[in-house]
C-alpha cells in the first residue's frame, strides 16, 4: 500500500465522518427524531424542548455543542441512567484512552526514530515497513530497546487493568446494596424438578421438598409453563390495541381539522374500531380461558422460581447441592425478571451440553466461510503483488485515483461490511445454546464474537496478507519462508491503520447517526398513515457487537505498539471518538527470534508468564464476586431490611416478579393518554 491509498483512506473516512456527525447534529434538534434520539427521556415522561434562543435556522445548521456535553457526564450520572452495563463500555474506552497515550509517547518518542534508523529495508510495498520493527537490523542491539519498551507497556497495561477491575467491583457491590428491593436477590431458579407420581405434577414436590429442607427460609414458588401459544394471543392482543389507539388518535387529529367534509369518513372508521375492539374482547376472553390451572396444569414443566425469606437463604440454597443425583433439584440464583429466556426454559438441563456442542459446530462453518471473504480482502489490499498473479486487475490504473481508493479504503469497508453480521449471527446462535438470561446469552455471543474476531479479522489477516509476500519463494526458497512471514506481520500494520479508521471514524459516526432507525421510523410513518410514531425507541446497547470490537482494536494496539508504533495515534483518535460516541507477548518471541536476537526472544518469556500468571490471578481475584452473591452481602442486607421493616415486602415482591409472559393480567382496554405533550411539535 503507497502513501497514497493510505491518504485516500483517510480523507475518505474523515470526510465521511465530518457529514455524518454534521447530519446527526441537525436530526438531532429536530422534534419529529425525538423518538430516536430521546428515547429515554421520553420512556420517563421527561419533557424535551426544542426552542431557539435566537431563530429556528440554527435548528439546521451544524453544531458541536453535543460533544462537550458528552465529556461533561459524570460516572453517577451513567449509573443512574443507564445502568452498570454502560458504563463498563464507557470505561472501556476510557482505558483506551489512557493506555494508548502513554504507548503513543514512547511509541512516537523512544521506538519510531529507532526504527527509521534502523536501514534495513531498502525497497518495500509498504509505505511504513521503514517505521516498523522490520528496519531493524538483524543482531542489532537496538532490539533491546524494543524489549525494554514491551516490558513497560505490559506492565503499565496489567496496573490499569487491575484498577479498572477493582474499581468495577466496587461499584457492582455498591449498586447490590443500592438495590436491595431486587427480586433476583430473594429467588433461586430450581430446574430438573422430578415428578409427582401420587398427583402427576410437579408443583406439589416443589412446596414439599423446600418446606422440608428449608422450613426457616423457604417462603413459596412459581412454576413455569409452556405457554407459547398464551404468549402468541397476548401478542396479537397488543398488536390490535395499538391498532385501535393508532385508528383514535388519526380519527381526532382529522376531527379537528374538518368537522364536517370528512364525517362519513369518520362514522366508517368508528365501525371499524369497534369491530376491532369485539375482536379483541374476544382474545382477551380466551386468553383468560388458557391461563385457567387445570389448562396450565398439561403444560407444566420441570423448573420453578423459588423465593426464600431472605437474601442469605436464596444464597445457601443456590450453592448446595440438593440431591445425591447431581442431575436432579438442580439450583442457582435466578436472573432478573426481565432478564429471564422464557423460551430456554423448555430445554433440558441434560441436552443443553448437545445445543452448546452445536452452537459450536455453527460458529466453527462460520468462522471457516469467513475466510474465503478475508482473503479476497487481502487480495485487493495487496494490489502490487495481485497484479502479477491476476494480470487483469491491471484495468484499475485506468482511472486516475482508482487505485489508492481501491487499495487504501475498499478492503477495510469490504471486511467491515462483512464484519458487521458476525455479531447478529453469533447472538442468534448464541439464543439457542440453552442459556436461562439474556445476558448470559449476550456473554455467550461477545465471547464468540471475540475469538472470531481475534482468529479471522486479526490472523488470518496477517497470514492471508503474508501468503501473497511469499506465494513467489515457496518453490526457488523454502527455507526462508519463515523469515518473510516475520517481516510481511510488520507490513500488515499498513492495512490495520486503514482498519482502524474506517471502524472508528465511519463506525461510530455511524453508531450515533442511527439510520437504521431513521430509516424504519420513516417506513413505519408512510406505511401506518401520516402521522409519525411518537413512541420512543427503547433499545438496549449491543453489547455483543461493542464490546468485541473494541477489544479487537485494543489487541491490534497492543500487538502493534513495539511493532509499528506509527499506528497508535490513530488508535487514540479511535478511542476517543468512541468515548463520545459510548496474545501480545507470543507475537514478539516470534519477532525477536527471527531477528537473530534469541536472548530478547528468550527473555520474552518470563514476560508471557507473568501475563499468564496476571491473568489467572485477577479470574481469582475479581471474577467470583461478579458471577455470585456473596453470604456477607446477604445477610448485612437482610439485617438492613429488617430493621426497616421492610423485608416481608420485598420478599412478597418477588413471588411475583417471575410470573411467565403469559400468565400476567391482561388489560387492553384502557388506554393512557396525557394532556400535556412531552414533544413539541
Amino acid at each position: 500500500m503507497n502513501p497514497h491509498s493510505l491518504l485516500a483512506s483517510a480523507s475518505i473516512n474523515i470526510g465521511l465522518a465530518f457529514i455524518i456527525l454534521s447530519l446527526f447534529s441537525i436530526f438531532k434538534k429536530q422534534p419529529s427524531n425525538a423518538s430516536i434520539y430521546y428515547a429515554r427521556p421520553l420512556s420517563h415522561h421527561h419533557y424535551i424542548s426544542f426552542d431557539q434562543p435566537t431563530s429556528t435556522l440554527c435548528r439546521f445548521l451544524p453544531s458541536i455543542s453535543w460533544v462537550f456535553r458528552a465529556f461533561r457526564v459524570t460516572e453517577d450520572e451513567i449509573i443512574e441512567a443507564h445502568g452498570l452495563d454502560a458504563l463498563v463500555i464507557i470505561r472501556l474506552f476510557k482505558f483506551g484512552i489512557k493506555f494508548f497515550a502513554v504507548c503513543s509517547l514512547i511509541g512516537l518518542v523512544v521506538l519510531l526514530p529507532i526504527n527509521y534508523d534502523g536501514e534495513e529495508v531498502h525497497s518495500s510495498y509498504y509505505t511504513l515497513d521503514s517505521f516498523t520493527i522490520s528496519n531493524v537490523r538483524r543482531g542489532s542491539g537496538r532490539l533491546w530497546v524494543h524489549f525494554t519498551c514491551l516490558c513497560f507497556i505490559s506492565f503499565y497495561g496489567m496496573y490499569l487493568l487491575y484498577k479498572e477491575y477493582d474499581e468495577i467491583l466496587n461499584r457492582r457491590i455498591q449498586q447490590l446494596q443500592n438495590l436491595k428491593h431486587r427480586p433476583d436477590q430473594f429467588t433461586i431458579l430450581v430446574r430438573e424438578i422430578p415428578l409427582c407420581v401420587e398427583h402427576e405434577a410437579r408443583d406439589c414436590c416443589v412446596d414439599h421438598f423446600f418446606s422440608k429442607h428449608y422450613p426457616n427460609s423457604y417462603y413459596s414458588y412459581q412454576m413455569v409453563y409452556g405457554t407459547e401459544d398464551l404468549e402468541e394471543l397476548v401478542n396479537q392482543a397488543k398488536s390490535l390495541a395499538r391498532r385501535i389507539e393508532g385508528m383514535r388518535e388519526t380519527s381526532m387529529a382529522k376531527k379537528h381539522k374538518s368537522k364536517f367534509s370528512l364525517l362519513d369518513a369518520l362514522q366508517q372508521k368508528a365501525s371499524k374500531v369497534d369491530l376491532l375492539e369485539e375482536k379483541l374482547q374476544a382474545l382477551c376472553h380466551k386468553i383468560h380461558q388458557l391461563q385457567c390451572k387445570d389448562m396450565l396444569k398439561k403444560k407444566e414443566l420441570p423448573v420453578a422460581f423459588v423465593t426464600f425469606k431472605s437474601r442469605s437463604g436464596a444464597a445457601i440454597a443456590a450453592r448446595l447441592q440438593q440431591d445425591s443425583h447431581p442431575l436432579l433439584w438442580i439450583t442457582e440464583m435466578a436472573p432478573e425478571p426481565r432478564d429471564v429466556s422464557w423460551r430456554n426454559m423448555k430445554v433440558s438441563y441434560r441436552v443443553v451440553p448437545l445445543y452448546r456442542l452445536g452452537v459450536l459446530v455453527a460458529a466453527t462453518l462460520l468462522t471457516v466461510f469467513f475466510a474465503i471473504p478475508v482473503t479476497a480482502v487481502q487480495g485487493i489490499a495487496k494490489y502490487e503483488k495481485l497484479k502479477k498473479w491476476f494480470p487483469p486487475a491491471m484495468a484499475v490504473q485506468l482511472i486516475p485515483g482508482l487505485s489508492s481508493i481501491v487499495t487504501g479504503y475498499l478492503p477495510s469497508v469490504v471486511l467491515k461490511g462483512f464484519i458487521y453480521v458476525v455479531p447478529f449471527a453469533m447472538f442468534a446462535m448464541a439464543k439457542v445454546a440453552g442459556c436461562i438470561a439474556r445476558s448470559k446469552e449476550e456473554i455467550k455471543a461477545c465471547n464468540m464474537v471475540f475469538y472470531f474476531l481475534v482468529g479471522n479479522v486479526f490472523f488470518l489477516s496477517v497470514l492471508s496478507g503474508s501468503l501473497f509476500d511469499v506465494i513467489g519463494l515457496f518453490v526457488s526458497h523454502p527455507r526462508n519462508i519463515p523469515s518473510h512471514l516475520a517481516s510481511a506481520v510488520s507490513a500488515q500494520a499498513d492495512f490495520f491503520v486503514t482498519y482502524i479508521l474506517t471502524d472508528g471514524l465511519s463506525g461510530f459516526s455511524l453508531e450515533v447517526l442511527q439510520p437504521g432507525l431513521l430509516i424504519w421510523d420513516v417506513v413505519k410513518s408512510s406505511t401506518h398513515g401520516c402521522q409519525r410514531d411518537s413512541r420512543p425507541y427503547l433499545y438496549s446497547l449491543p453489547y455483543f457487537r461493542i464490546i468485541p470490537l473494541v477489544s479487537l482494536s485494543v489487541l491490534i494496539g497492543i500487538v502493534y505498539a513495539v511493532v509499528a508504533p506509527l499506528l497508535l495515534p490513530f488508535l487514540i483518535v479511535y478511542f476517543c471518538l468512541g468515548y463520545v460516541v459510548y496474545i501480545n507477548q507470543i507475537t514478539m518471541i516470534g519477532l525477536f527470534g527471527l531477528k537473530l536476537k534469541p536472548a530478547a526472544s528468550i527473555s520474552t518469556i518470563p514476560l508471557l508468564l507473568c501475563t499468564l500468571m496476571f491473568n489467572e490471578y485477577c479470574k481469582m481475584r475479581f471474577l467470583p464476586s461478579f458471577d455470585n452473591y456473596s453470604l456477607k452481602d446477604a445477610v448485612e442486607n437482610d439485617e438492613v431490611d429488617e430493621k426497616n421493616g421492610v423485608l416481608e415486602l420485598h420478599c412478597e415482591n418477588a413471588m411475583n416478579a417471575y410470573s411467565p409472559p403469559g400468565l400476567r393480567p391482561v388489560n387492553f382496554m384502557a388506554s393512557e393518554s396525557s394532556s400535556t405533550p412531552l414533544v413539541p411539535s
